[in-house]
């Protein structure tokens, strides 16, 4: 142990050289002096070796610790190191690796994360995929009539447009995940929002001979217009899929000194009551959810509301589905 431990060893020898000068002073004086000297210099270099072993021993304990730390995540027993130096910096190194255990969940957890994510994308665009390969194939043969060629290049059209959205979504999901994306903080009016993002929806709902009613004042909040239209039209879209032929869709807002609250309805069929959990999940197709639908459309309208300050719940309302969006006025 003296050998390997440096500070102990020069201790010792420097311990032994104030012995030695003591000493030779000590019998110069007289040889009971001298003798007294010594011994005293003696119980002095006993207690120093005893000392500094028993501080090296628990130095070298508190290495093994944050070994078995490392290899096991077992927290560190800082109850035994007691009161001193010993006892914080244990709590140090406990902390530090108790930071870098959890910065390895974290990643790990990451991983996991992603390969599911993939293992879903992969899933959701086989299906367009596969179709598409189908139509292709289909378009190639020469026996089709023009009208049934047309109706397979429609239905093409449609599958891609359709595969475009899904891959612009988890686009922008992703984007928004990894922190991308910095939403601005800016004054915007609920009047507006709702006019943005009710416009594309325009022309498929009058297909449907669909009404859209909006209930609005001079409502705003503090958000982005742009990303907020973006989570408002994937609602309205859910809505208008779901509503019949000559349903209505109302859109609705006010003020508090809270929040401000925008409510879309339909006339459809609703929710079934155990898909209400599970709504916003990414990739959950309802009960009652097309054959269209992906299942992402939702879950990217929370995240980009919860990223301003929001929340957005879903119900059933009086006459069919029902959907809250409410944008605090301070951090909740």
């Amino acid at each position: 142990m003296v050998s390997r431990n440096k500070e102990l060893r020069r201790g010792l020898w420097a311990l032994g050289a104030v012995t030695m000068v003591l000493t030779l002073a000590g019998w110069r004086a007289s040889l009971v002096c001298g003798g007294f000297v010594l011994l005293a210099c003696g119980i002095s270099f006993g207690v120093y070796s005893v000392t500094e072993g028993c501080r090296y021993q628990a130095l070298k304990k508190l290495s093994w610790d944050l070994d078995h730390l490392l290899l096991t995540g077992t927290p560190l027993p800082i109850g035994q190191y007691e009161e001193g130096e010993l006892s914080i910096l244990a709590c140090q190194i406990q902390k530090m690796a108790l930071g870098l255990t959890e910065a390895a969940d974290t990643v790990k957890g990451e991983k996991a994360h992603l390969a599911q994510s993939l293992a879903d994308i992969s899933h959701q665009l086989r299906t367009p995929l596969t179709s598409m390969n189908l139509t292709a194939a289909m378009l190639g043969s020469r026996e089709l009539s023009q009208q049934r060629r047309l109706e397979l290049v429609r239905e093409l059209q449609g599958l891609l447009s359709r595969t475009d959205w899904l891959v612009e979504s988890l686009l922008k999901l992703s984007k928004l995940d990894a922190g991308m994306v910095e939403l601005a903080k800016e004054p915007v009016p609920v009047k507006g929002l709702i006019a943005r993002a009710c416009e594309p929806l325009a022309i498929p709902m009058e297909l449907r001979e669909q009404h859209l009613t909006v209930r609005c004042g001079e409502e705003r909040f503090t958000g982005d217009l742009v990303w907020s239209s973006e989570a408002l039209g994937n609602l309205l879209k859910n809505c208008m899929e779901h509503t019949p032929q000559g349903g209505r869709v109302t859109v609705a807002a006010w003020e508090t000194p809270l929040f401000t609250q925008i409510t879309v309805e339909d006339t459809g069929p609703g929710f079934d009551p155990k898909d209400i959990p599970h709504l916003f999940e990414r990739f959950y197709k309802g009960t009652n959810a097309s054959q269209d639908s992906w299942g992402i459309g939702l879950a990217l309208a929370r995240t980009v509301i919860t990223a301003q300050n929001g929340t957005l719940q879903a119900m059933n309302g009086d006459t069919g589905a029902r959907f809250v969006i409410k944008f605090y006025k301070q951090v909740i």
